[in-house]
């Protein structure tokens, strides 16, 4: 059985979507969306951090496009606690992280402020008031804050007047500012950022990982030269794990498929290294990643020799593996691939999915027990509930805009 072309589970995906927007509720704060824990309360301490609120606003917007009441409702409180909690009015760009009392962290970073970009992007195609005003100025900072045409990248993050850079160059921030550059592509109608998205990707796919047996470097200093021990001291960081990440690679595949299918319906023939490379990494993530230490699941990362590093298992790479899996079977209809997405929606069933709870468990060891050397809690419900859809929609538009234009399940 193919589950990928199976009614009945999808409407298993749109009973775990509405589980997940259910859960995600709660984390409704005066300043934004709360940072939740395992039972999804959120956690005073942590205020309200960029990247999740927005993560949370672009959930909603999809539960809005959806047709779930309420979940416009959450969009709308999300959009103005960015223009009266977030923004920085004297310097522009939005603060890292906010509390009752202002701001906690003022630094501006492209990985949040990307997510700012698929927050308004999604909230834009969903209508909801503010969106298109939203989007309109986070691009405008993207553009002229962080990203660089020299290079065909953007840089990390700034002090809170954008006077200070990092010197720290990463890829991660790259794939998000990927993401919503596709998004904001088919919600403006303007290909320039569809051009600046695959800029990116060309860089990181076919230089940095080709070169790199498709391993992945996802840290440099700030003349993009590689720092392959960088973090080897704290080699479980949420965000700056040391080595090459392994969920990152079925990240890079899916997007890069996605930038493949938006130039194909614009009448552009893609170039081969697009197809090539989202094959190699996906093959190589499940090579690599996949069972590798005498238990299921993806370990977080591995060295540049592909021996594990860091083994626990993280939520958030299975969710991905989906997604590459549904998006690479769109092109290839390789027979194996369903397989793999079976297999992977067995094994979130019986370790991740929190029936109990509420959610997905974000972290396990290597014995599939709850973890949280990396991640406390469960913070958002981005990557879970776009595994919900990404196997329903076509690769291009993005999730968003395909809901807006009713294209789920019609494939």
């Amino acid at each position: 059985m193919n589950w990928l072309t199976n009614a009945a589970h999808t409407r298993w995906l749109e009973a775990e979507a509405d589980s997940l927007l259910a859960f995600a509720s709660g984390a409704l704060t005066d300043e934004g969306f709360g940072y939740l824990d395992g039972e999804g309360r959120p956690v005073p301490a942590e205020g309200s951090h960029l990247w999740v609120t927005c993560r949370m606003i672009h959930s909603f917007a999809l539960g809005a496009l959806l047709g779930r009441p309420g979940s416009a409702t959450m969009v709308d409180h999300g959009v103005r606690a960015l223009a009266e909690h977030f923004h920085d009015k004297e310097h522009g760009g939005w603060y890292a992280q906010v509390g009752p009392d202002g701001p906690i962290d003022s630094t501006k970073a492209a990985y949040a402020h990307a997510f700012v970009i698929l927050a308004a992007s999604s909230a834009a195609a969903a209508g909801r008031p503010g969106g298109k005003e939203l989007l309109a100025e986070a691009l405008t900072v993207s553009l002229e804050r962080f990203w660089r045409d020299e290079d065909g990248m953007v840089v990390e993050s700034y002090d809170a007047g954008f006077t200070r850079l990092e010197d720290y160059r990463g890829v991660n921030a790259n794939m998000h500012t990927v993401e919503a550059y596709l998004a904001a592509a088919d919600v403006t109608g303007d290909d320039a950022w569809l051009e600046r998205a695959t800029r990116i990707t060309k860089r990181v796919v076919d230089d940095f990982a080709r070169n790199n047996d498709w391993r992945i470097p996802e840290h440099f200093d700030a003349d993009w030269k590689p720092l392959p021990d960088y973090n080897m001291d704290h080699p479980a960081d949420p965000f700056r794990p040391a080595g090459a990440t392994i969920g990152h690679w079925f990240e890079w595949s899916r997007l890069t498929l996605h930038a493949r299918a938006a130039w194909q319906l614009r009448g552009v023939s893609p170039e081969d290294w697009m197809l090539d490379g989202a094959q190699a990494l996906f093959d190589l993530a499940v090579t690599e990643g996949w069972d590798v230490d005498g238990a299921d699941g993806f370990v977080y990362t591995v060295d540049f020799t592909g021996k594990p590093l860091v083994t626990e298992r993280m939520h958030w790479v299975v969710t991905e593996a989906l997604g590459a899996a549904a998006a690479l079977y769109r092109v290839t209809e390789d027979p194996n691939l369903p397989a793999w997405y079976q297999l992977w929606w067995e094994y979130a069933a019986v370790h991740l999915i929190d029936e109990e709870g509420g959610s997905w468990i974000h972290e396990l060891d290597s014995d599939n027990e709850p973890s949280a050397t990396v991640w406390n809690g469960k913070p958002d419900i981005y990557h879970a509930i776009q595994a919900t859809l990404i196997p329903r929609l076509p690769l291009t538009p993005p999730i968003a805009p395909a809901l807006a234009q009713g294209l789920l399940d019609k494939v």
